[in-house]
C-alpha cells in the first residue's frame, strides 16, 4: 500500500500508480465473455452466542478453569453502557469488564490457519485463548485479528477470555468527545480459517487485496490490483495469482493470471496486476450504484500442481471524482451537490451494540430523507455501514476519532496514526468512501503538538491512498484560517449560527461568501450544522432557545433548517453539507431539552420511531418521492385558538381544509406552504391537506384539540 506516488497538485480520485510487479493488462471482449462463480476455500464462522460477562475486574479470569458460572449470559454485540450511558450525569461506568466463552472449533478445520477477529471493542482489549495471551488492541472502533493456529484446538473445547476497558486513557484518541464512550465487545466476533498459503490476514486487519482505480471514464477504466500473500508452510511454494472481475450477473469483464513466483516458507510477497475494463458501467452515486466483483485466487502450482488455496472477493465500484473550489463536488465528470447527514452508531435500548438489521433500518431512513452523502462521525464505523453506502450510492466521509484534544506523547501519536492506517487499509476498496477525515474540532487549533500530528496524518493519507481526499472539520469558534484546518486537501466547517450564537437568518451565507472571496482556492464544505428538538415541546414560531436549557421546541429546529438549507442550496462552491445529526444519540454529559444524557439534534428520535418536522423539510427538498406533511402534528393539545398551518411538500400547490371547511389553496416555490390566522374551535379539530404530485393525489391529516 505504501509507495504510491503523491499527487498533491491533482485534486482528483483518478491518479495513476506503480505496483510492485506487473502481470500485464488484459482487455475483455464479447467473444471471451464467460460467467464466473468464485470458489470459497475459506471458512468464516460467527461466534457471537454463548458468552458470559461481568462488569468488573476479576483476577485470574483468563485461566481456562476459572469458574464463570455466576457471570451474566450475553451475546455479542454487547455493551455495558446502553442504559447508564444515556441517563445524564456523566457518571456512566468506565472501567473493566470481562467476557468468556467456551467454543469447540469444527474438527474439519484441523490443519488450517485460524484467526480470531473482533469487529470492534471499546476501547482496549486483552485477549487470551486457553490461557495463552494473544495480545492487546488499543483503539475502540477498528477491526483487529489475532492468529490462533496451534492455540485454538479444532475438535476440542476451547476457552476464549477477553478483558475490556473503556476507562479514560490519555494515550488513545479520543480523549474526550460529545458522546458516550460505551464499553464492551459491541460488534461481531468471528473465526476465520484459511489454507497455509493465503492472502495476508494481518495487514492492519485489511482484506489483503487492494483495488486502485485510474483513468475511469465511460470508455474504459484501469484497475491496479495489489495482492499481499503469506506462505505459512515450512517450505517454499510456487504461486500464481489470478484476478477475475465480473459484473453483477457474473459475466467476466477481465481475467488475468500472474507469472509464477516463488514464495519462501514463513514469508510473504506482494503481487501487482493491472486490468482494463472496456465500456464500464460506472458507480454513479444514488442514481446508479453499480458494483462489480473482483475475485483474487491464490494458486499453488508447486511441482506442476494447480490448487486454489485461497480466494478473496471484493466489490468494485468504478468512479472518478474531483472537488473544485468554485463549482464543488463532481462525480464521474458531472456536478453533484453533496447533501447529507452525520451518523452515530447508537440507538435507544441497544447503545452501540446494534445488529445488521438495525444498520439497514438506519440507511432506509437516510435514503427516505433523500440524502446522497454521509459523514460517518466521529470514528470508524462497522463494515455494514460502508457496504450499505456502496450498495445505495451514498458518498462517504470516513474519519478517525481524533476529537477535541491531543495528548503530547509518543504513545498517543502512534495510536492515532495506527487508527488511521487501520481505517484506510480496512476500507480501501469501498467505492462510497471519497473523503478520509483526520480530526474534528481540536481546541488547540494553532498548537505545535496538534499541528505536528495533523501534518503526519495528512502525510499518511498521501502515502496510503493519494487518490482520495483528506479533510478536517474545523470547530465553529475557530478562525477560518486556523492552522489545524490547513493540512488537508478539502476542509469542512462546523457552523451553528442561530443555535449556539448569532442568527440562523443570513449569517451562514454571508460567512461562506466572505471566506470564498478571501480564500478562493480553498475547497469549502459544511461538516456540521443543526439545532436541538424535543418532540414533546412545542411553540408557534419560537425564538432561539437556550442551547443548554430545558426548552427545545420542535418548531425551532424546523425553522433553523429551513433558513440554513435556503442559504446552502444555491452556493455551488460548497462541496458538501452535513446535518448534525441524523438521529438523537447518547451523550451522558448533556442535560438539555428536557432529556438528560441525550444530544437531541437528530432529525429522527433515538428509538427511530419519530421523524421530526425537520426530517420532512429535507425530504421535501431532497427526495424524489412525493412528500406532503403537516408540521407541528405532535402539538395535539392547544391553548390558543389562533394558529398557523404549515406544510412541507414537493408539490406546486397544496389545498387545506379545517373541519371540512376549505382554507383555500396555496402555491409555493420553496417547499413551504403556510396558512396564517387559522382559528381552531373548542374541542377536536381536523386539518386535512391535499396535493397532486406527479399525477397522483396525496392527503395528510392531523387532529388538534383546543382547550
Amino acid at each position: 500500500m505504501t509507495g504510491f506516488p503523491t499527487r498533491r497538485q491533482v485534486l482528483s480520485g483518478t491518479a495513476g500508480g506503480v505496483l510492485v510487479s506487473l502481470a500485464g493488462i488484459v482487455f475483455a471482449d464479447a467473444a471471451s465473455a464467460a460467467t464466473y462463480t468464485a470458489p470459497n476455500p475459506r471458512a468464516w464462522i460467527h461466534i457471537n452466542n454463548g458468552w458470559r460477562f461481568i462488569r468488573q475486574d476479576v483476577a485470574g479470569a483468563q485461566a481456562p478453569g476459572f469458574d464463570d458460572s455466576g457471570w451474566t449470559p450475553v451475546n455479542t454485540p454487547h455493551t455495558w453502557n446502553a442504559d447508564d450511558g444515556a441517563d445524564g450525569g456523566n457518571d456512566y461506568y468506565r472501567g473493566v469488564g470481562w467476557y468468556r466463552r467456551h467454543y469447540t472449533v469444527p474438527s474439519d478445520l484441523a490443519g488450517k490457519r485460524l484467526y480470531l477477529q473482533f469487529a470492534g471493542v471499546n476501547q482496549v482489549a486483552d485477549v487470551w485463548v486457553n490461557g495463552t495471551y494473544l495480545g492487546q488492541h488499543r483503539g475502540g472502533y477498528s477491526r483487529f485479528r489475532f492468529g490462533v493456529t496451534g492455540v485454538l484446538v479444532p475438535g476440542a473445547d476451547n476457552v476464549i477470555a477477553v478483558k475490556v476497558t473503556n476507562a479514560r486513557d490519555t494515550g488513545i484518541a479520543p480523549v474526550s468527545a460529545d458522546y458516550t464512550f460505551e464499553g464492551g465487545i459491541y460488534r461481531n466476533v468471528s473465526l476465520w480459517a484459511t489454507d497455509n498459503l493465503h492472502v495476508r490476514m494481518e495487514d492492519y486487519a485489511g482484506p489483503g487485496v487492494y483495488l486502485r482505480q485510474s483513468s475511469v471514464s465511460a470508455a474504459s477504466a484501469t484497475v491496479s490490483v495489489t495482492t499481499k500473500l503469506w506462505n505459512d508452510n515450512s517450505t517454499a511454494r510456487s504461486v500464481v495469482v489470478r484476478t477475475v472481475i465480473a459484473d453483477s450477473s457474473g459475466t467476466v469483464v477481465a481475467d488475468v493470471r500472474s507469472t509464477a513466483q516463488t514464495v519462501a516458507g514463513a514469508a510473504g510477497a506482494e503481487v501487482g496486476q493491472t486490468v482494463s475494463i472496456d465500456r464500464p458501467r460506472l458507480w454513479n452515486g444514488i442514481a446508479d450504484p453499480y458494483l462489480y466483483n473482483a475475485s483474487v485466487e491464490i494458486h499453488d502450482v508447486t511441482a506442476g500442481a494447480d490448487r486454489i488455496t485461497d480466494v478473496v472477493t471484493e466489490r468494485l465500484g468504478l468512479r472518478s471524482f474531483t472537488v473544485d473550489p468554485d463549482t464543488g463536488f463532481h462525480l464521474n465528470g458531472s456536478h453533484l451537490h453533496l447533501h447529507g447527514v452525520n451518523l452515530h452508531h447508537e440507538r435507544a435500548g441497544k447503545g452501540w451494540a446494534i445488529n445488521d438489521a438495525e444498520h439497514t433500518q438506519d440507511f432506509d431512513l437516510i435514503q427516505e430523507l433523500g440524502a446522497n452523502a454521509i459523514r460517518m462521525a466521529h470514528y470508524q464505523h462497522d463494515q455494514k455501514d460502508y457496504s450499505l453506502a456502496d450498495e445505495r450510492g451514498l458518498i462517504v466521509w470516513a474519519e478517525i476519532p481524533l476529537v477535541n484534544s491531543v495528548t503530547d506523547s509518543s504513545a498517543f501519536t502512534a495510536s492515532t496514526q495506527n487508527q488511521l492506517r487501520e481505517l484506510i487499509r480496512q476500507n480501501y476498496n469501498h467505492p462510497s468512501i471519497v473523503f478520509w477525515g483526520i480530526g474534528n474540532e481540536l481546541t488547540d487549533y494553532n498548537g505545535t503538538t496538534t499541528n505536528r500530528l495533523l501534518a503526519s496524518l495528512a502525510g499518511i493519507i498521501e502515502s496510503e491512498d493519494p487518490d482520495r481526499l483528506s479533510t478536517y472539520a474545523v470547530r465553529s469558534e475557530d478562525p477560518d484560517n486556523a492552522q489545524a484546518g490547513l493540512h488537508t486537501r478539502v476542509t469542512g466547517f462546523n457552523k451553528y449560527y442561530g443555535w449556539y450564537y448569532g442568527s440562523k437568518d443570513g449569517e451562514l451565507g454571508a460567512w461562506a461568501d466572505n471566506l470564498h472571496a478571501n480564500s478562493p482556492s480553498r475547497r469549502i464544505g459544511i461538516s456540521e450544522y443543526g439545532a436541538g428538538a424535543n418532540t414533546t415541546q412545542h411553540a408557534l414560531n419560537p425564538p432561539r432557545p437556550t442551547p443548554g436549557g430545558s426548552w427545545h421546541p420542535e418548531e425551532y429546529q424546523a425553522l433553523f433548517h429551513e433558513a440554513y438549507w435556503k442559504q446552502l442550496a444555491d452556493r455551488s462552491y460548497i462541496w458538501g453539507t452535513f446535518v448534525w445529526a441524523m438521529f438523537d444519540f447518547a451523550s451522558d454529559g448533556r442535560n438539555e431539552g428536557g432529556r438528560p444524557g441525550i444530544n437531541d439534534k437528530g432529525l429522527v428520535t433515538r428509538d427511530r420511531q419519530i421523524r421530526k418536522d425537520a426530517f420532512y423539510w429535507y425530504k421535501a427538498n431532497w427526495a424524489s418521492t412525493p412528500t406532503l406533511y403537516i408540521t407541528s402534528r405532535r402539538w395535539t393539545q392547544r391553548t390558543d385558538a389562533t394558529t398557523e398551518l404549515k406544510v412541507y411538500s414537493n408539490a406546486d400547490r397544496v389545498t387545506a381544509a379545517l373541519n371540512g371547511t376549505s382554507l383555500g389553496a396555496v402555491s409555493s416555490g420553496d417547499r413551504v406552504f403556510r396558512w396564517a390566522g387559522v382559528t381552531l374551535r373548542p374541542g377536536r379539530n381536523t386539518v386535512t391537506v391535499t396535493a397532486t404530485i406527479n399525477g397522483s393525489t396525496y392527503t395528510d391529516t392531523v387532529d388538534w384539540t383546543l382547550g
